[in-house]
């Protein structure tokens, strides 16, 4: 039996929070259509309600706030892709501060000052950039935090998973908050660009949402970009983890990416078109997620090893690189959007979140399941322009009864409610996002 609280309006939402008084567990929440309003996904640990925290009034990144109210608390690690506004934000932030400085491990000149960490004393912000770079980092990396003034604030940015570098060595427990930057999303474009939901996610499909092909002038300065940013990437960051004669494989690997996203993946079978060893593509595949360059979706099992057994798939966090037509470019763009809105509940509330998939061995599949603490609370289908509910969907939903089902559909003249899922417009739902 459970009580129902009274509901609550959010925004265009109105929220109506069910809680099971046998066992005390947090039990389903109906988000009900209000004013033309569709469904938010949630995921907060009793009553799975995201807040909608951002205005829409300006082009602000949406961790703004965030970073600067963790700084004062503790030091921060903020990661994300190569080019997704990390250097941009961190010096919005430095010039609030009388005295801030910039330090990069890529630059020669910075790095001997890293080294001997003899960077201005009266810096108010340090923001120590790429350092997981740097030798033994994490020890150099604790005798800062350890050691500086109690007023002074400690930035720490890089392009890379950072416990993927030199995992051996001190332990950074307590000493700092995690962040993670990820591409302009639909809330964000409407905000900057004054356009409407469904405008904005045409625009994230057509550049992606790293911000300078986003905001470029034309198609062709945001392709140019494109094409010099996936170049670096291999030639550069790859060589971080890899050798010098991988980059070769490892480019073509790249490219049959672009032409297979949202599809399980048969690691054995582009091993064997590549002559090479699956594990070694598994680890270029680990490589390319190190570097926030492709998000690589499990299929949701609760048992972790026999989910890791099944076929991932895999999306690119810029949509741009896709290399497929319409209807998987748009289920990418969402694809990175989920992500980042697990990666925000999981770094501001410290939940344990998750982006899966279902699929069954008789072929049933739904393109994207979020998780929460480890229960479903959102199963999503995307369609380009079909309002019929999926089959598989329909299913689904029947099965997880406590989880919000949703057909996102990016042609969508009107939102349906129906007995166990809702059909909503793709632009509309995703600018409900908190990220």
């Amino acid at each position: 039996m459970a009580s129902v609280n009274a509901p609550v309006k959010v925004g265009r939402y109105l929220i109506v929070s069910q809680q099971s008084v046998d066992g005390g567990k947090a039990g389903r929440i109906a988000a009900q259509r209000v004013e033309g309003a569709t469904k938010s996904p949630c995921c907060d640990k009793k009553s799975r309600l995201f807040v909608n925290m951002w205005p829409n009034s300006r082009m602000k990144r949406y961790l703004d706030s965030i970073v600067r109210r963790d700084l004062a608390r503790k030091s921060v690690v903020l990661t994300g892709a190569r080019q997704v506004g990390k250097t941009t934000l961190a010096r919005q932030l430095m010039a609030e501060y009388a005295h801030a400085q910039y330090l990069n491990w890529d630059v020669a000149v910075d790095r001997a000052l890293l080294r001997e960490q003899s960077w201005n004393p009266r810096a108010e912000l340090v923001v120590l950039d790429e350092i997981h770079k740097m030798p033994d980092w994490k020890s150099w990396l604790k005798g800062v935090i350890d050691g500086k003034a109690a007023s002074q604030r400690v930035l720490v940015t890089g392009s890379a998973r950072m416990e993927t570098f030199r995992q051996s060595g001190e332990s950074l427990a307590g000493r700092y908050l995690h962040l993670h930057l990820d591409p302009v999303s639909v809330r964000e474009w409407c905000g900057h660009a004054g356009v409407s939901p469904d405008a904005a996610l045409l625009h994230l499909i057509r550049r992606g949402g790293f911000p300078e092909p986003c905001l470029a002038e034309t198609d062709d300065d945001a392709q140019r970009w494109r094409r010099q940013y996936s170049t670096d990437l291999v030639r550069e960051d790859v060589l971080e983890f890899s050798r010098l004669h991988e980059v070769n494989t490892m480019r073509v690997f790249f490219d049959l990416l672009r032409e297979r996203v949202g599809s399980p993946l048969s690691i054995a079978s582009m091993a064997r078109d590549l002559a090479v060893s699956p594990a070694t593509l598994r680890r270029y595949l680990e490589i390319l997620q190190a570097l926030y360059v492709v998000i690589v979706v499990q299929p949701w099992h609760r048992n972790v090893a026999r989910a890791l057994l099944q076929a991932p798939k895999v999306y690119f966090y810029d949509t741009g690189l896709v290399k497929a037509d319409d209807g998987v470019r748009f289920e990418n763009a969402v694809a990175v959007m989920l992500r980042k809105q697990m990666n925000f509940v999981g770094d501001t509330k410290g939940l344990e979140t998750g982006l899966h998939y279902i699929r069954t061995k008789d072929g049933a599949e739904v393109d994207f399941c979020l998780s929460c603490d480890g229960e479903l609370t959102h199963l999503i289908e995307c369609k380009l322009s079909d309002a019929s509910p999926h089959r598989a969907l329909l299913r689904f939903a029947e099965q997880f009864p406590h989880a919000e089902s949703v057909q996102l559909v990016r042609d969508l003249r009107q939102f349906e409610a129906r007995k166990t899922l809702s059909i909503a417009p793709a632009g509309e739902w995703l600018g409900q996002l908190d990220a």
